[in-house]
Parts: C-alpha cells; structure tokens; sequence
C-alpha cells in the first residue's frame, strides 16, 4: 500500500525536493495534500501534475487564482493559515511532510500529531519553539517522527539498531561562506554575500541561518528533543566539505558517522521509506575525489548566535521560543537591507534580555513569547 502524503510548504526548498522523492518513487508515495504560503503559479503547476485530493494557499488573496486555475480538475482548494491546520487532520493522509519555514509551522504539526499522523520533520522550529510539548504529544498520540534535517537524519540513522546509549551528539557545520572571515569583515558582508552558501542549495532563511550559524544552534536544540540528550552531550564541530553529515559517539567510545554528498534528497528520502531504505539515483560519494576531510572547532565569539542558542537551551522554558522569534525578525530585517549582519546576533540577544522568562511554558505562553518577542524586535529595528 503506498503512503498518502500531506506537504507542509510544497513550494519551498525542501517541498519541491519532496516532489523529486514521490516522482522517483510513484508506486510507494501518493501525494494528497499540497500546501503553499503565497507561491500561487508554483502550487498551480505542482497540483496539476500531482493532482492531491486538497490543495491550500494560505495567502488567501490568492484564492481565486488557485481555485480558477483547478476548477477543471477534481481537486478541493482552501485558503487561510487555519486551513493548513485542517487538511492536515484529514483521513486520508498517512504522512505530513512539514516543510514550512519557521513558527508558522508549528500550529499545523500539533493537529496533525493530535490526529495521529506520522510526521516527517523539516520544520526544525517547532522542536526548538515547543520541544517540550511536541514531545509529550507525539508519545501520547504514538506518533513516529522521523527527521529530514541532514544532521538529525544522519544522528537517526547511526542509532538505528543500537541500544542508543548516547555518550555525545556530533553535530556537523559546514561553517557557511563567512568561516575564514574576521569580524571586522563580517560587519561589512552584504546580503548576496551572505545567500551564496559553499555546499547547500536552501531557502534564504535558512542560508542566512547558516551564515550566522545560528541554523546550527537551532539544530543543537532540536537534537535535545529528538535524541534526549543535554546541551554539555551536543559538540558541534565545523566540517568544510559537508560530508560528514554528523555522528554519534556511544558509551564505549565508539564513533558512527553517516556521509555522503549534499543533496537533501537523501534525508527526505530516507524519512519516508523508513524502515526501508529505497533504491535512488543520487550521485555517489567517491573517496578518491575528496583525499581530505577536515574538522575544526566553530569561533564562537565569531558566531555568537551559536553560543547564544546554546545559552537558550540551558536555560530552558521559553528561551528558545525568543531567540527563534527574534532571529525570524532579524533575518526578514537583513533580508530587506534595514540591518547589518551582525545585528543579527544582537538583536537576539537583546530579546532574550528583554522579554520575560517563562519556566515551564504552556502552549499559549509559547504563543505569546512569539507575539511578543515579534513586536519588541521590530520597536528596535
């Protein structure tokens, strides 16, 4: 029986990616739900190729266009943030891919663990948001998540058959494109500078992410979610050619690492046949073409945003909440040319010194740090 899969975000990076995998793999993957931000002509040509049961565009000024463009084929199309929250409940779904960007991705993922769906995990926010609550949930609903994340697929698939007793999470970081600079060069590093990454072909969030290497601190949050491990267990270590995807070492000293070539094709790939592995035509990694691989240690007073993440998780409660908020606000500033790259990090940290420290955080107290955190980033900038 195939697996009927829902896409959170189908038009970004990691969707289209998606579609690659269920292209190469139509006998075993279905798609039922395709879901876009405001990417109307994308999600047109996506959903007449695939023809899914429901489509969403949560730009509802871009309804009538979806629904005119579909009106000859028998696809039902919705609009509105709280539709992405419905379709991903419906019964014909097995598995929702959450390929969204950021905190927005979190509303939908809670209904669709609530409703018992499988979840296939790109949105690495939702973890570091509410990892706390994700958790619980998934373990009363008995959901299976997987991760698409390189570096968590990798840790996931160096635990797979052992008794996964975890001495150290290695985390890997390709460093981004400013690893060789000196501060005083990155206060001058533009914003094309900062979207051309080394090795990875991503959205711009999430390359400037990299860029900052707060995509790194963000995953080292995750990783304590997924694998229960601390913050003193989590080592991340700067990997220039992005082979290594990550490792774990055991409590015997023993290291397994996971590589291959950077294509997030794999990890996507690997998150819905698991336990399967399938067969693929992705690109083979060959030894000889690559005589060094390298690892050194990540400059954190170069890269504060790295260090202020971990500072997050040690603290707990709704920290990370703000620092994702803040960055969120940061990176759209950058973005837009209103900020330097390095106010970044200073506009995170200010938010952890001024919104309010929540301990143990309900839902609704992750829902009001965002908003709140939100409004006090753009005051500044």
């Amino acid at each position: 029986m195939p697996k009927h899969i829902a896409i959170l975000g189908s038009t970004g990076s990691i969707g289209t990616q998606t579609l690659d995998v269920i292209r190469a793999h139509s006998d075993k993957l279905v798609v039922e739900v395709l879901t876009a931000n405001s990417s109307a002509d994308l999600l047109i040509q996506q959903a007449k190729e695939f023809k899914p049961n429901t489509v969403v565009i949560a730009d509802e000024s871009k309804y009538t266009q979806v629904k005119e463009a579909l009106i000859d084929l028998d696809i039902k199309v919705f609009a509105g943030a709280d539709s992405l929250s419905q379709v991903v409940q419906m019964g014909t779904v097995d598995t929702v891919v959450t390929a969204m960007v950021g905190y927005a991705g979190l509303k939908p993922t809670i209904e669709a663990i609530k409703a018992k769906k499988n979840i296939a995990l790109a949105n690495k926010e939702t973890l570091v948001v509410a990892g706390d609550l994700i958790t619980k949930l998934i373990k009363e609903n008995h959901v299976f998540l997987t991760p698409i994340d390189s570096e968590h697929s990798a840790i996931f698939q160096c635990l797979t058959g052992e008794p996964q007793e975890i001495e150290k999470v290695i985390l890997t970081a390709s460093g981004g494109p400013f690893r060789t600079k000196s501060i005083d060069e990155l206060q001058k590093v533009t914003k094309a500078q900062a979207l051309k990454h080394p090795n990875w072909e991503m959205g711009a969030k999430i390359t400037i992410d990299s860029a900052t290497m707060m995509n790194k601190g963000l995953e080292v949050i995750e990783a304590k979610w997924l694998f229960g491990v601390e913050a003193d267990n989590i080592q991340v270590v700067v990997h220039p050619q992005s082979i290594v995807h990550s490792m774990v070492q055991f409590t015997d000293g023993s290291i397994k690492a996971q590589m291959g070539l950077p294509d997030m094709k794999l990890p996507i790939q690997y998150a819905l046949s698991y336990p399967d592995r399938w067969h693929s035509d992705f690109e083979r990694f060959d030894f000889t073409k690559y005589p060094q691989l390298t690892f050194e240690e990540p400059d954190f007073d170069k890269f504060r945003c790295l260090a202020i993440a971990y500072d997050a998780l040690r603290k707990g409660g709704n920290a990370a909440a703000i620092i994702n908020a803040a960055n969120e606000i940061a990176v759209d500033a950058f973005l837009k040319e209103k900020i330097g790259f390095l106010d970044i990090a200073n506009l995170v940290e200010k938010a952890i010194n001024g919104i309010g420290f929540v301990d143990k955080p309900s839902y609704d107290d992750y829902v009001a740090t965002d908003v709140e955190t939100r409004k006090y980033i753009s005051s500044i900038i």
